[in-house]
């Protein structure tokens, strides 16, 4: 897919209270108020918005109402990761960090990278990803508040098995709502039954994926497995073989899809025989379940593509 180059690129720092708009590099960076009266006042003075792209960094989802309401008046924004473009930063040599630089800064970066700029979310996408993020959040309490049973005292333990339980049942309700809002659109079901097709793979984790990977099923196989970091990069330099791993990429798509291949590599025969095939040559098990996983990825990414259900693979005699 070919990217769009804009004829104008402008860079936009946000945090709760303002936005730092940078129009052009020589011009002075403006300021906002991320509220609907300052982004209307923006939307007044930047370029037509068919010529012009809209960057800004991800910033704890302060950026969110700011890009969505410029998206309803027709411009293109692209949400950008923060990490690139301090790395983009450091390659510049700029060390120094505020607000209007940070704004200039990612103007440079839209201009130099052209990154696409995402579609605007419909209120049910917006929904089905508030319920994942907050999915998400009760998992890390969970497994937090389990740490700390561990080495907690008597008196200590019961408070925090109360507290397990409470989040335990929180997270069964919030699982029931998720499978509820997610029932309203009919083509987001259908790929819910491709996928839970897959021996190992439940309704939870396949509306995780689809969720978190609204791209699925239009990706080729490398970048699917690059886009949620279970594509192993090389670290070569001239004689030198270092060792290949993975980084970056979609967290919540690879916990929902480290949990779906540890039930899979017991009851789904393509993964479990790949996975010991992986053991058996002397990989270690945690690279084994790695491979399982871009294995999978890879697997429900044809899936959704062609349209077809999961065919369990024979058995070799």
């Amino acid at each position: 897919m070919n990217k769009k180059v804009y004829k104008f690129y402008v860079g936009i720092d946000v945090s709760k209270a303002k936005l730092d708009v940078a129009l052009q590099e020589e011009n002075p960076v403006l300021a906002f108020s991320n509220d609907e009266e300052g982004i209307k006042q923006l939307a007044l003075i930047l370029p037509a918005p068919s010529k012009t792209l809209v960057v800004m960094e991800a910033s704890g989802g302060y950026e969110q109402y700011s890009a969505c309401l410029l998206r309803e008046k027709g411009f293109h924004v692209a949400i950008v990761n923060a990490k690139r473009v301090r790395d983009h930063a450091k390659a510049e040599g700029k060390l120094a960090k505020t607000d209007k630089l940070d704004a200039r800064l990612i103007r440079r970066y839209g201009q130099v990278y052209q990154p696409f700029a995402q579609t605007q979310e419909s209120t049910l996408q917006r929904d089905l990803n508030d319920y994942a993020k907050r999915r998400e959040q009760l998992i890390k309490l969970l497994t937090l508040e389990k740490q700390h049973q561990e080495q907690a005292s008597a008196a200590m333990k019961k408070k925090i098995q109360r507290l397990i339980r409470t989040l335990e049942q929180e997270l069964e309700e919030l699982d029931q709502e998720l499978e509820g809002v997610a029932n309203q659109d009919r083509q987001l079901q259908g790929k819910v039954k491709q996928l839970v097709g897959i021996k190992g793979v439940g309704k939870v984790t396949a509306l995780n994926v689809l969720i978190g990977l609204p791209e699925l099923g239009q990706l080729s196989p490398k970048e699917v497995a690059a886009l949620i970091g279970v594509a192993p990069f090389n670290k070569d330099s001239g004689k030198y073989k270092g060792q290949r791993k993975i980084t970056g990429g979609r967290k919540a798509v690879r916990s929902a899809l480290y949990m779906a291949v540890l039930s899979a590599k017991r009851f789904n025969y393509a993964i479990k025989a790949f996975y010991e095939r992986l053991v058996a040559k002397g990989k270690l098990k945690k690279v084994a379940l790695i491979a399982c996983m871009r294995k999978l990825i890879i697997m429900m990414n044809a899936m959704i593509r062609e349209g077809t259900a999961w065919r369990t693979p024979l058995k070799r005699a």
